[in-house]
């Protein structure tokens, strides 16, 4: 009976999560510097809060819905959800490692190392992404194409800016979450 608890929980906590996400999601906005089609938004910050607290699948999925979501409500420019793929990607790239990395050394140290693992792991292979997948498919659906000299003066850049927002943020917002997160381990072990 507590094992079926503990999913069920699970499973609301995961879509709760994936709800804050797409509002966050919706609440973004450009950079100064940066073109205006590359919009900021902490939606990772949930995912990253679920890849904490119940591991890395939880975190994939609650970036996995929230995609979906946006994509069946907001709908895509394009008619294909190349944006949502990008999105995807670039918060399970930033997620694994922060969540690895925090789960190996169940501390704020590992959580940072993460985070800047992740940091450098989204950037790097949003770049090739970018270049080789996401570039090319909005050139096609979208009738023009940004030449590949955006990736390195923009499109790198901001990916790197944007990870460390969220890492500012999430490491903000983790003095509140470890509370948290003692209580429900000592409510398990009485």
């Amino acid at each position: 009976m507590q094992q079926r608890n503990n999913k069920v929980l699970k499973m609301v906590v995961v879509a709760m999560l994936s709800s804050i996400s797409y509002l966050l999601m919706l609440l973004d906005f450009p950079l100064p510097t940066f073109p205006v089609w590359l919009q900021i938004d902490f939606s990772e910050v949930p995912a990253l809060i679920g890849a904490i607290i119940f591991g890395p699948v939880a975190g994939v999925l609650v970036e996995l819905i929230k995609n979906i979501l946006h994509y069946i409500i907001v709908g895509s420019m394009t008619g294909v959800p190349i944006g949502e793929f990008a999105n995807f990607c670039a918060g399970v790239l930033y997620i694994l490692p922060a969540s690895y990395f925090f789960r190996k050394y169940r501390s704020i140290k590992g959580l940072t190392l993460g985070l800047v693992v992740g940091t450098v792991v989204m950037t790097g292979i949003l770049s090739v992404l970018n270049y080789f997948v996401l570039l090319p498919a909005y050139a096609y659906f979208m009738n023009f194409s940004l030449p590949n000299e955006v990736i390195v003066t923009a499109i790198m850049p901001f990916n790197a800016l944007k990870g460390l927002l969220i890492m500012i943020l999430t490491l903000v917002l983790f003095p509140k979450l470890i509370v948290w997160l003692n209580q429900r381990v000592n409510a398990h072990n009485v």
